[in-house]
């Protein structure tokens, strides 16, 4: 596994540059509209932001955090530097697309080393969804009284046959992301608003002169937003449940710290055994349930194991 990422607030733990400006505005400007009940506030506070960053930018020059030459500017501007496009649409470029291997990994990697590899993908992945889903269910009022959304089975293939889609399209994890929570909050409850995402993202193709201007500043208040939506939820928890408080817990904290689902739902479900099982209560532990906590302690011990097995 990788190390966990760093986990720091603005330039040695200090708010400072326009940059930092511009998400609080934006961060501002959502929270506003929000509680004022307004359609489209998540976007409406991008856009604002947009035009912040732009205006910023043209006065104040702030240029990017890594520069062409080399140099460092912490208070840069973080993936791109807003301005007005030179463009309004560029030919996308699909030269990547068929681009791979399907036993590619056995030619580089020991088959040991590859099979650990894809246990690794599939348990990140399958909690990940899992999670995403369920999440995104409870936001939307769709889960049934035990919490299970609907569809689990379908959505699960869904997810499965998009990820394998978007590898063969050289393309990054193509999965369901719990951003999808921006549309929940707006009001989005059906198919029909993923089927808009996907044409809005295949129009972003050749419209990716107008995307590349919105900056990275204005676009991460809204997973702060997000985030707000997901922690509505934590008032289903019983807390006064030990058994059930402490993975809670575990689940909640662990998933920003370690920048994964997974890592949080895997954390929560080994404690959970542990507890019932030093509580003499581990008859009532679902066998299947058994298996993903131990499979989630190999998932955590992945990099000793590979080690130890000699494929690494």
């Amino acid at each position: 596994m990788q190390p966990a990422p760093p986990v720091g607030l603005g330039v040695d733990n200090v708010l400072v540059g326009w940059p930092a400006v511009v998400f609080c505005v934006g961060l501002l400007v959502m929270f506003t509209l929000y509680v004022r009940r307004v359609r489209g506030a998540i976007l409406i506070g991008i856009a604002v932001a947009t035009v912040v960053t732009i205006v910023v930018e043209a006065v104040a020059e702030v240029g990017p955090t890594f520069a062409d030459d080399g140099t460092v500017n912490p208070t840069g501007w973080n993936l791109g530097v807003p301005g007005m496009p030179d463009a309004v649409v560029r030919t996308p470029d699909f030269a990547l697309l068929g681009e791979f291997s399907l036993f590619g990994s056995f030619e580089r990697l020991s088959f040991i080393a590859v099979v650990l590899l894809v246990f690794t993908l599939l348990l990140a992945d399958f909690f990940d969804t899992m999670g995403t889903m369920t999440a995104i269910g409870a936001e939307a009022g769709l889960n049934d009284e035990d919490g299970t959304p609907p569809n689990t089975a379908r959505i699960l293939v869904v997810d499965s046959l998009a990820a394998a889609a978007g590898g063969a399209a050289s393309t990054s994890s193509n999965t369901s992301y719990i951003e999808s929570a921006s549309g929940v909050g707006e009001g989005a409850r059906t198919g029909l608003a993923s089927v808009v995402t996907g044409v809005l993202f295949l129009l972003a193709t050749v419209a990716t002169p107008l995307v590349e201007v919105i900056p990275n500043e204005a676009a991460t208040p809204a997973l702060v937003l997000v985030g707000f939506l997901m922690m509505t939820q934590v008032r289903n928890i019983d807390w006064d449940d030990l058994e059930i408080a402490i993975p809670a817990f575990l689940t909640v904290a662990l998933m920003p710290f370690t920048y994964s689902i997974s890592a949080g739902i895997g954390a929560g479900f080994i404690v959970y055994v542990l507890l019932k099982v030093v509580r003499g209560r581990a008859g009532v532990v679902h066998p299947l349930l058994w298996v993903v906590a131990v499979l989630f302690v190999v998932y955590f011990a992945i990099d000793p194991i590979s080690g130890w097995l000699g494929a690494g």
